[in-house]
């Protein structure tokens, strides 16, 4: 069943408060030592699928700075892009209680197209800095991910099953 456009809303606003609040300190993310080669493809998407989930507030982040620096020469549009991801923070992801214009509640969905038709309209005439800058850092966060080892961050981990799957209820399994 497809989802209905307010839940699409509802979706939305949790995952990005989820990646708000799910970011890691930036020392241990940008941990020089923790970098080294992976040793087949297979470990390369693995360290890039659990780095991309770990981190992955700090790589939007990194994101969003590199698309801002992306539009160093153009002063003006830096500005409306600072005010209008400021928007999506303040008007969007960090509020619990319904907007209020004029009297009346303004649903989340319509709050989505009208930020969302602010940004595509703010945004076009550098669409092409944008596009390379976003590019750019996929670029960047891919090879860091696919860089960053995974064996200090495995034991943070859980396992949705928690001790479930270690302990027997029939005793040791090694004395076959």
């Amino acid at each position: 069943m497809p989802m209905s456009a307010a839940e699409f809303a509802v979706t939305f606003k949790e995952a990005g408060r989820s990646v708000i609040a799910t970011r890691h300190p930036w020392r241990e993310f940008l941990d020089p030592t923790a970098l080294s080669l992976p040793s087949s493809l297979s470990n390369a998407t693995t360290r890039m699928s659990q780095n991309l989930t770990r981190f992955l507030s700090n790589y939007c982040l990194l994101l969003l700075l590199l698309v801002f620096l992306g539009l160093i020469y153009h002063p003006f549009s830096m500005i409306v892009f600072f005010l209008v991801f400021a928007a999506w923070f303040f008007l969007y992801f960090s509020r619990n209680d319904p907007l209020r214009v004029f009297g009346f509640d303004l649903d989340d969905l319509v709050l989505v197209i009208i930020l969302g038709l602010t940004t595509g309209l703010a945004l076009a005439g550098v669409f092409v800095n944008v596009l390379i800058s976003l590019a750019t850092g996929a670029a960047v966060v891919c090879l860091h991910a696919a860089l960053r080892a995974t064996e200090d961050i495995l034991g943070d981990l859980q396992d949705p099953f928690g001790d479930a799957l270690l302990e027997s209820p029939r005793g040791d399994y090694s004395g076959f």
